[in-house]
C-alpha cells in the first residue's frame, strides 16, 4: 500500500511541464484560430493527441483552462473598489472599460472565444467582483440622476457587459486599432447607461491615468482640452 506521502506527492516533472506545454500552446493556436483542433494545439506543445488527454478530457477542457486562467489575470488587472471610491459613477465605468480593452486589445481572438459558450459561466465566476463594481456604478448613477433611471442597476450593469463584449466582436472583426477600440468601448459602455456621447467622452480616462482613475464629473460642460 504506498504511504500517505506518497499519494500526495506533486505530479512528475515532465508531465507538470506537458500540461504547461498545452497550455502555452493552447493560447497561441486559438489567439490564431478560435477554432484551432486539439491535433494542432498538441502538435505545437509537441505532444499527441493521446498525451492531451492524459491532462484534458476534451479539447473544451483544456480552452476552458485557458480562458479561466485569463480571466482571473485580467480581472486582478481591474480598479479596486479602493480606485474608485471618490470617482464619478460614469467614471467608474470608463476606467474599467479602459481597464478591461488594455487587457484584451491584443488578445482579441481569444478573449472573443471566452466570452461565449461553452466557457462563459467559467469567465463570469472570475469576474464577479468587476461585475459588482460596475453594478454599483450604475447604481450610483442612477440615484444621482445622471444615468436612465428605466432599468435596475442589475439589468444596466448586464447592458454595459454586452456593449463591452459587442465591441470586442467588432474590433476583431475589423481590426480596430488599439485607440479607436479603447474610444469605442468607453462611448458604448456609457451609451447604454443614457449618457451621450459627447459627455461620456469627458469620462475617458487618459493613458497616464488608466491606473488612477480621474475624478472630473461627467456631467461637467467643460470641454477637453486640446
Amino acid at each position: 500500500m504506498p504511504s500517505p506521502a506518497a499519494s500526495t506527492r506533486a505530479p512528475r516533472r515532465d508531465a507538470a511541464e506537458n500540461r504547461a506545454a498545452l497550455i502555452e500552446a493552447a493560447k497561441t493556436e486559438l489567439q490564431r484560430d478560435p477554432d484551432a483542433s486539439l491535433e494542432t494545439i498538441a502538435a505545437t506543445a509537441g505532444l499527441s493527441r493521446r498525451a492531451v488527454y492524459g491532462h484534458f478530457p476534451s479539447r473544451d477542457d483544456l480552452v476552458r483552462e485557458v480562458v479561466t486562467i485569463g480571466a482571473a489575470r485580467i480581472a486582478n488587472a481591474m480598479p479596486t473598489t479602493t480606485d474608485l471610491v471618490d470617482v464619478p459613477p460614469a467614471t467608474r465605468i470608463a476606467s474599467i472599460a479602459v481597464a478591461l480593452w488594455a487587457e484584451v486589445s491584443h488578445v482579441r481572438s481569444m478573449a472573443a472565444v471566452a466570452v461565449r459558450e461553452p466557457f462563459i459561466q467559467s469567465v463570469a465566476a472570475e469576474f464577479a467582483p468587476v461585475r459588482a463594481r460596475v453594478r454599483e456604478a450604475c447604481a450610483l448613477g442612477i440615484a444621482d440622476g445622471t444615468m436612465r433611471d428605466d432599468v435596475t442597476p442589475d439589468a444596466l450593469g448586464r447592458l454595459v457587459e454586452d456593449a463591452c463584449i459587442a465591441v470586442l466582436d467588432e474590433a476583431t472583426r475589423s481590426g480596430t486599432s488599439d485607440a479607436a477600440g479603447r474610444r469605442m468601448v468607453v462611448l458604448s459602455a456609457l451609451g447604454v447607461t443614457g449618457i451621450d456621447w459627447r459627455t461620456a467622452l469627458l469620462s475617458e480616462p487618459t493613458p497616464s491615468t488608466t491606473a488612477s482613475p480621474t475624478t472630473s464629473s461627467p456631467t461637467s460642460t467643460e470641454e477637453p482640452s486640446a
